[in-house]
């Protein structure tokens, strides 16, 4: 266990240098720059050369990414071409709002796709396992920003329920009006709890009439002990890796969500820095994202490897 922690902490480390890298390259490849942005159409050539100058926009890319990797090791990523104010300041204020959103998702998730991936796989051919199926592929197939318009349409226009929109609320503001959130937040909730309640299903029908606990019930114990002991550990282990998926998913569904809902999160900031050019923003936004990805995939490798099933019998 302790060698493959070893092997795949470092395998994670090195898919950072290569976001890091990735990263500002794909930044500095965008077409066009900051100084494009904001002189527009009515600059002149001598007032967009010297704009690009000021904002040293004009120096070799090796020494842009010296500069930048060594500001992103002292915790600073600069500050904004467009604003002029600190990238980390921008990221905080908006990092509040995707919070809101991702963070009852996530456990949303976390404690629906158990509890419907374990009764539907328990209960395999069933009439509330075709239930859960019929309703699992009928939510997958809606993409995210359809199923949004959906609920807008039906739940807050048509029976006046729920806000429809969240435009100009900070924090704070949701915070104050958690109803606001409550569509945004099923809306990013649907298509990953599918997903992961589906993969666990598989996994519980399958480790139910496995080899091991039909040797464990031979040995006389009880159905409940052979679910709780190795069906359910076993299934969830190799759920693992797709929770994590489900984590990275979150943060790319945050970006529909977040326009169709008007929402100024994290999506929207890295939206917007690309619309504007504004690589400071837009390779700090990108590092968050892909650094987060990484994370949560070793995270889920690991607890995928200390679940997997053991060759070992039990006598």
């Amino acid at each position: 266990m302790r060698a493959y922690v070893l092997r795949r902490s470092l395998l994670a480390f090195l898919q950072c240098l290569v976001v890091l890298v990735a990263v500002f390259a794909v930044g500095a490849l965008l077409p066009g720059d900051t100084a494009d942005v904001l002189r527009g159409e009515l600059g002149t050539p001598q007032q967009v050369a010297a704009l690009r100058h000021q904002l040293g926009l004009d120096e070799p890319v090796w020494a842009r990414f010296a500069h930048w990797l060594g500001a992103l090791l002292t915790g600073d990523p600069g500050n904004s071409l467009t604003t002029g104010l600190p990238v980390g300041d921008d990221i905080g204020r908006r990092a509040g709002v995707t919070l809101l959103l991702g963070v009852p998702a996530l456990v949303c998730v976390m404690v629906l796709a158990p509890l419907l991936g374990t009764v539907s796989g328990l209960r395999e051919g069933s009439r509330i396992d075709r239930t859960l199926n019929t309703a699992a592929v009928l939510l997958h197939a809606v993409p995210e920003f359809v199923l949004g318009l959906l609920l807008i349409a039906s739940v807050s226009l048509g029976a006046g329920l729920l806000p429809a929109t969240a435009v100009g609320m900070d924090t704070a503001a949701l915070l104050a009006q958690p109803a606001v959130l409550v569509l945004p937040v099923a809306v990013l909730t649907a298509r990953h709890l599918c997903d992961l309640a589906r993969q666990i299903r598989v996994g519980v029908a399958a480790q139910r009439h496995g080899a091991v606990a039909e040797h464990l019930r031979l040995l006389g114990m009880r159905e409940r002990t052979v679910v709780l002991r190795h069906v359910l550990p076993n299934a969830l282990g190799a759920a693992a890796q797709q929770f994590a998926r489900c984590v990275e998913g979150l943060l790319g569904g945050a970006v529909l969500v977040e326009a169709v809902f008007g929402l100024r999160g994290l999506g929207g900031g890295f939206v917007e820095a690309v619309q504007n050019r504004d690589l400071p923003q837009v390779q700090t936004y990108a590092l968050l994202f892909a650094g987060t990805a990484v994370v949560v995939n070793l995270v889920g490798d690991l607890v995928a490897h200390r679940l997997a099933p053991r060759r070992e019998l039990v006598a």
